[in-house]
């Protein structure tokens, strides 16, 4: 059976050339990069060629590069590190704004920041999920202490315009973090064009291995730790180094950087005929996001009077891997949280699909995808209405 991967938001296959980088640090070269001895020093000089390798591709400074264990802990060690570091001056009235559209990362974050006594501010975003810009101006306090709004969803692809954001957050002297775990490796990420202070990335979203993420810190920026032991990655991310994860991860952002010029214009041309074919063949169907400015591989369509999780189990069967993109979960019965804040309708909202494209899909597959699409949804419809009568 043909199998077809177009889940690469969720996660991205490990580019043999990241990999053929990674392996000598699983076996010969597997020394600790404190040590001082030779093996030692193998490590750190590892280490050291990552670190540039990372920060060269973001147009960063290598002492603004932090390695952490993914995007979720750079998230975390970003919005609460800005505040436990001011906590002493400050106290527990601080104010954090970010948008109604963030990942889990972020939102669940503020959360539990709002259970022990911060306020949150979550902006509303329009109807293809653009932040408001002018609304976040306005919920700025004398006690905002930080703004974190990602630079592109990771369900329905929109880009956010960071550097007006980050200009805003410039003038009132507060600090600004991005998410750029889906940005990064589909349109150019860089952290002095963008204006942030600080950035998250993670590896296993732009063919690096699970398990190990960046956040950047522009020089200047105080946090505090959120875990406490050693002094590795300048005391803000204690623990001996994942070498082989972080030498991959180097890799991986190097490899990034250099594909620009070819990835994302290939994986846009492959967006949009994905996009018109589908229009064209099914009827009852809506593009969420906005329809130009998302990212290149990102297509997230609902289709009307469709149950999102058995479109899913149906394109498996074909051999299609996609994401419902949380449209409704069979356990939870939530809708999406981004969905329902762009204001997709209840008759469109549980048929969402997410497919999400990477460099190695071809127009074969797009043709594919397109048909296999066309009779699951038909025959969906076709259930419902039999279900109806």
């Amino acid at each position: 059976m043909k199998r077809i991967y177009m889940d690469h938001s969720a996660t991205t296959p490990v580019d043999p050339l990241v990999l053929d980088s990674m392996l000598p640090y699983f076996t010969e070269k597997f020394g600790n990069a404190s040590s001082l001895h030779s093996f030692g020093q193998e490590a750190a000089e590892a280490l050291a060629i990552a670190r540039q390798q990372v920060a060269d591709s973001i147009g960063a400074e290598k002492n603004e590069i932090i390695f952490t264990s993914g995007g979720t802990e750079s998230d975390n060690l970003a919005i609460r590190g800005i505040l436990d570091k001011k906590n002493s001056d400050k106290g527990k009235n601080q104010h954090v704004i970010t948008s109604a559209i963030e990942h889990p990362a972020v939102l669940n974050t503020c959360t539990f920041l709002e259970s022990i006594g911060y306020d949150v501010t979550y902006v509303s975003v329009d109807s293809e999920g653009i932040l408001d810009v002018d609304e976040l101006e306005r919920s700025i306090r004398d006690d905002t202490s930080v703004i974190s709004v990602m630079h592109a969803n990771n369900e329905i692809g929109t880009i956010q315009p960071i550097k007006e954001i980050a200009s805003i957050a410039q003038d009132n002297n507060i600090c600004f973090h991005t998410d750029a775990v889906q940005s990064m490796g589909k349109i150019p990420v860089d952290v002095n064009e963008l204006g942030v202070d600080m950035l998250s990335i993670s590896s296993h979203k732009i063919h690096g291995p699970k398990g190990v993420g960046v956040l950047y810190v522009r020089e200047g920026t105080d946090l505090e730790p959120s875990i406490f032991g050693g002094g590795q990655e300048q005391t803000l991310r204690p623990g001996t180094e994942n070498i082989p994860g972080i030498v991959g991860l180097g890799k991986a952002a190097f490899l990034a950087k250099e594909r620009l010029g070819h990835d994302p214009e290939y994986m846009n041309n492959l967006r949009d005929s994905l996009i018109t074919k589908v229009f064209d063949s099914i009827e009852d169907v809506r593009l969420n996001g906005h329809p130009t400015q998302r990212l290149p591989n990102n297509v997230n369509l609902s289709f009307k009077y469709v149950e999102g999780e058995s479109l899913l189990m149906l394109l498996d069967i074909k051999g299609i891997a996609a994401s419902t993109a949380s449209a409704c979960s069979s356990k939870s019965k939530t809708s999406s949280h981004v969905l329902n804040a762009i204001g997709v309708d209840t008759e469109y909202i549980h048929g969402s699909v997410r497919l999400s494209l990477g460099r190695d899909n071809t127009t074969d597959e797009i043709d594919y995808v397109t048909q296999s699409l066309q009779e699951t949804v038909a025959k969906l419809r076709e259930m419902s209405a039999v279900s109806k009568c």
